[in-house]
Formats: C-alpha cells, structure tokens, sequence
C-alpha cells in the first residue's frame, strides 16, 4: 500500500489512531474496550489521544481483542486491521479531508515541540540572569 491510502502506517498515525481505528473496525466503543481490558474509559481515551500508552500485559490484551498485531499497534508496521473495512464506502473527497487532517496534526505536534524546546531555553537563560 503506498503512503497515500495506508493510513494507519507509520508515517502517518501513531499509536492512539492505530489503537482507534482497530478499535473501531472492531465494532467497539471505548467504553467496551475499557471494560474487557479491566482499564476505565478515560485511560482508552488517554491511549488513543497519545498522552499515554499500556503496558505490555494491557498491550498484549488489546492486540488480541482489536485482531492485529503488538507490532502493528507499536510501529504501524506487520499484521493490521483490514484498511479496506474502515475505508472501503469512503469517497476521495473524505479520504483527502482526513490527509489533510492527519498532515495538520503532525504540524501541530510539531510546532508544539519547538515550542516547548524554546520555552525550555528562555527559562534557562531567565534562571541565569537572576
């Protein structure tokens, strides 16, 4: 699959998306999710928003549940959902507005980075001045 339709690959998603859209293609709501991994709901939320990731034990659990692979779920590479489940009805035009969507994400994580590494050096050199 090239880098224009592989959505959940790992150039374009990160764990949380790859966690949702299994989840989803699997017909299950976070709240279901939650309740057979024994977790509560908002650490799924947490997951799939990428503020945190499960431990292996939970990881493993997830991987069978959601159909895929431990690697998939890690690294978007080896045995994943089937792209054509969740995208198969999908007109280009939705298709494009969800590239758009995940290339405006990835800028934001981005410039949220270079923001935190310049806010981390003028602290430094505000500590220095004093």
């Amino acid at each position: 699959m090239n880098d224009e339709t592989d959505w959940f690959g790992p150039d374009t998603a990160t764990f949380g998306d790859r966690v949702a859209g299994a989840r989803e293609v699997a017909g299950m709501t976070q709240t279901q999710l939650a309740r057979r991994l024994g977790v509560k709901k908002a650490t799924i939320i947490s997951w799939e928003d990428d503020l945190s990731e499960p431990r292996a034990n939970k990881l493993s659990m997830m991987a069978g549940l959601l159909n895929v692979s431990i690697m998939w779920l890690l690294t978007g590479e080896g045995d994943g959902m089937d792209e054509t489940s969740l995208n198969g009805d999908v007109d280009s035009e939705l298709r494009d507005l969800v590239a758009e969507l995940r290339t405006i994400r990835g800028e934001m994580r981005a410039s949220s980075e270079r923001l935190a590494r310049v806010e981390k050096s003028l602290r430094l050199k505000l500590e220095r001045s004093q």
